[in-house]
């Protein structure tokens, strides 16, 4: 008997003679290429290297658009951002020894906000891997063991014929929820050695779908159809997962309100009477959440950020639906759902029953209320006038990358990102240099909107290089570097803590004139001109930079009270 998909696996005769007479002049770097090509993979990020120079040779014979920076680590972020906004895997391409652990830190934040990032790497040539010690340059003893703690999983290579499959392994493990980078290395020889293989056509690399258990769902639906006082807070996952609708209708047929984290920015409509908007380092929303008789946690871990520095101790039953088994319960006890973000607000959607509750709306508006009360006895206008400003200039739908600064600080708590995963920044590993190279490959994955970065002056530093990727290829991002003099995140708690700062005042470079070094328009502002001058920035093709010298304050935490 013969079976349809063995029909759909018998290939056709062209297929059969491609494969007999595959084109001359290809080596593993061809594999490559043609295996991500197979996958659906457009876009490339990297920097070439002496052991990997057989893969950009191989573009160089492709279809793929190369971005190629001038830092591992920013590669990384680039690449990482267009995971994010694409829900693609992004190739990252790589070289041995130091230029694969460069791209660690950028690694350990992908991993951080599951964006799916395929970092390719060369090693040295075969004989050296496994204990064999030869003296190669760059050569490692064990360079994937430097991975294996931070991405999802790892994928050797030995051999030519081992390439397409090993990508596609790891093509698929980017993309199965969680969502999260992948690492996969292919020894030099491997790479330059010609080829008799038949050209890579299409590759099967589906992901595996996470649906909940049914049995938790429906003592879920239970909770939530029976609770007084519901509550959601909605994390990240809600964003890979697309769920932002699913979430709006499940917290409307309940009536529970939603705080968003700092990784969920954008999953629930800021405005909406049901909106906590995303104070969550606010003692009054904490106090909110604690009270709530049934909390429904949507895709986050509830780590350090997500509870208020870890003070949070909900009092009644947590229901929490995370994609990632090693965060459930990892923080509070719960009725733990492992499943991807959107089924699991599917399944809840399909049994629990409306729920009235005309007094939540007005619960949200006193608790947004004592936020405003408790800002405006801190006497913040200058913070709140800038925050304004950008927000204004920058068109609704328009993606927006932040650096670890006190702007950034602010944003997470009081910026309206008008729309789900277009809000971003490096909340995972708190470190800097992630706005402007991760804004790089936003504009790369769609280039028919500006995007904004944010930095502060002594983050800018650390990726201030990447002011020649952006114009080479001319990528639409406005760049704005909120100047206070150094390290200003780190002067004012170390001042509190010791008495003064130090090692906060390192000396910096004209920042204006740095950019326009590379070709790029810079202008200084002020906060009375930022709306203008970087609504110009934005409304004007092609990368630009926004200085604005400000010495900005952090409103008090609150995580201590009590």
């Amino acid at each position: 008997m013969t079976h349809d998909h063995d029909l759909e696996l018998r290939p056709t005769a062209a297929q059969t003679t491609a494969a007999l007479n595959p084109p001359p002049g290809r080596d593993g770097g061809d594999l490559v290429v043609e295996t991500l090509a197979g996958l659906g993979a457009t876009t490339v990020f990297g920097l070439p290297g002496r052991h990997a120079l057989g893969v950009p040779d191989a573009l160089r014979r492709s279809g793929l658009r190369y971005i190629g920076l001038r830092m591992e680590n920013n590669a990384g972020f680039a690449a990482d951002a267009y995971g994010r906004i694409t829900g693609e895997a992004a190739p990252l391409l790589l070289s041995t020894g130091p230029g694969a652990l460069a791209s660690l830190a950028a690694l350990q934040e992908a991993a951080a906000a599951s964006a799916p990032v395929l970092a390719i790497s060369s090693q040295v040539p075969t004989a050296g891997p496994g204990g064999g010690r030869h003296g190669c340059l760059r050569e490692l003893p064990d360079q994937a063991a430097s991975f294996r703690g931070v991405v999802k999983s790892v994928h050797t290579v030995r051999a030519q014929s081992q390439i397409p499959s090993a990508i596609a392994a790891a093509w698929k493990s980017a993309l199965t929820a969680p969502h999260g980078p992948v690492w996969v290395e292919i020894p030099q020889d491997v790479l330059l050695a010609e080829t008799g293989l038949p050209v890579v056509t299409a590759v099967d690399a589906t992901p595996e779908e996470l649906p909940p258990r049914p049995e938790l769902t429906a003592v879920a639906a239970d909770l939530l159809a029976g609770a007084a006082r519901p509550a959601i807070i909605a994390g990240g996952g809600v964003i890979r997962a697309d769920a932002s609708k699913k979430l709006r209708q499940l917290a409307e047929r309940v009536n529970a309100p939603v705080v968003t984290t700092f990784g969920g920015k954008g999953a629930f409509p800021w405005n909406h009477p049901l909106s906590l908007q995303s104070w969550l380092e606010d003692r009054h929303t904490t106090d909110f959440l604690e009270d709530a008789d049934v909390l429904l946690v949507v895709g986050s871990g509830l780590g350090e950020l997500s509870s208020h520095q870890h003070p949070f101790a909900p009092r009644s039953r947590v229901v929490q639906i995370e994609a990632d088994l090693g965060k459930l319960e990892s923080n509070h006890p719960a009725l733990g759902i492992h499943a991807d973000a959107r089924l699991a607000l599917q399944a809840l959607l399909e049994t629990v029953p409306v729920r009235e509750d005309p007094t939540a709306p007005e619960r949200v508006r006193d608790l947004l209320g004592r936020v405003r009360d408790r800002l405006a006895a801190q006497e913040l206008s200058l913070e709140q006038a800038v925050l304004a400003s950008v927000r204004k200039a920058l068109p609704d739908g328009s993606p927006s990358f932040w650096d670890m600064t006190i702007l950034a600080h602010w944003a997470w708590s009081a910026f309206d990102p008008k729309a789900p995963n277009t809000m971003h920044s490096a909340q995972g590993t708190d470190g800097l240099g992630y706005g402007f190279p991760a804004a790089l490959g936003a504009a790369a994955a769609d280039p028919t909107r500006p995007v904004l970065a944010v930095s502060g002056d002594d983050g800018a530093l650390h990726s201030v290089a990447e002011l020649a990727t952006a114009r080479q290829y001319d990528l639409d991002v406005t760049w704005l570097i909120v100047d206070d003099g150094g390290h200003g995140i780190l002067r004012e708690p170390m001042t509190d803590a010791f008495g003064q700062a130090m090692a906060t005042e390192p000396v910096r470079p004209d920042l204006v004139a740095l950019a326009e070094s590379f070709g790029v328009p810079a202008v200084r502002t002020a906060p009375r001109t930022l709306e203008a001058d970087l609504t110009q920035a934005l409304s004007t093709p092609g990368p630009s930079v926004v200085v604005l010298p400000a010495a900005l304050r952090m409103f008090a935490p609150t995580h201590l009270d009590g």
